[in-house]
């Protein structure tokens, strides 16, 4: 279990975000088609995702701080399928899916992902992670505050909802 601290926004210029990325030598990962499905679950959420860079189940707990998310999260990484969901939760309730077009990129700890979502539009996210506890939440928040600022999101472009609760509300 890992946990992390993300922030999302509209982006009305993925092109300028990713320019400032690069000048900050982010390591760009790849262009991921992903298709995730969204599963019924007594705890937190439950996501498969399905794509050509990430391929992974992954069930968190979210909790929401001022202007950003923090997360515990439980990633399984061998190539899951919606069986493997079926052999790990019983048989469990697809709730939804949710389809992207996602440009990552990583500078150190910090995930970057530049968003094309189906139905809804262009978003950037800050994922500032902590694999083993050795960075602290507060250093968490400092990355996030840092690339926010450089990245120049607004307030009012700030997004506390998940993409598939966005969607839910269309």
């Amino acid at each position: 279990m890992y946990a992390d601290i993300t922030i999302k926004a509209h982006c009305h210029d993925p092109a300028a975000v990713q320019t400032i990325l690069l000048e900050q030598q982010a390591a760009y990962k790849g262009m991921d088609v992903q298709t995730d499905t969204f599963y019924q679950v007594a705890d937190g959420m439950l996501k498969l995702r399905e794509g050509n860079l990430e391929h992974v189940l992954i069930h968190y707990k979210r909790e929401h701080m001022h202007e950003v998310k923090r997360t515990e999260v439980l990633l399984y990484l061998k190539n899951p399928s919606p069986e493997t969901v079926q052999l790990l939760y019983g048989e469990v309730q697809v709730l939804g899916q949710v389809k992207k077009r996602r440009k990552i990129f990583f500078i150190d700890n910090v995930k970057f992902h530049l968003d094309q979502v189906d139905g809804l539009g262009t978003f950037v996210e800050i994922e500032a992670i902590d694999l083993n506890g050795s960075i602290g939440v507060e250093r968490l928040l400092e990355q996030c505050s840092f690339y926010r600022e450089l990245l120049q999101l607004e307030e009012e472009d700030l997004v506390d909802d998940s993409y598939f609760n966005m969607k839910s509300h269309i």
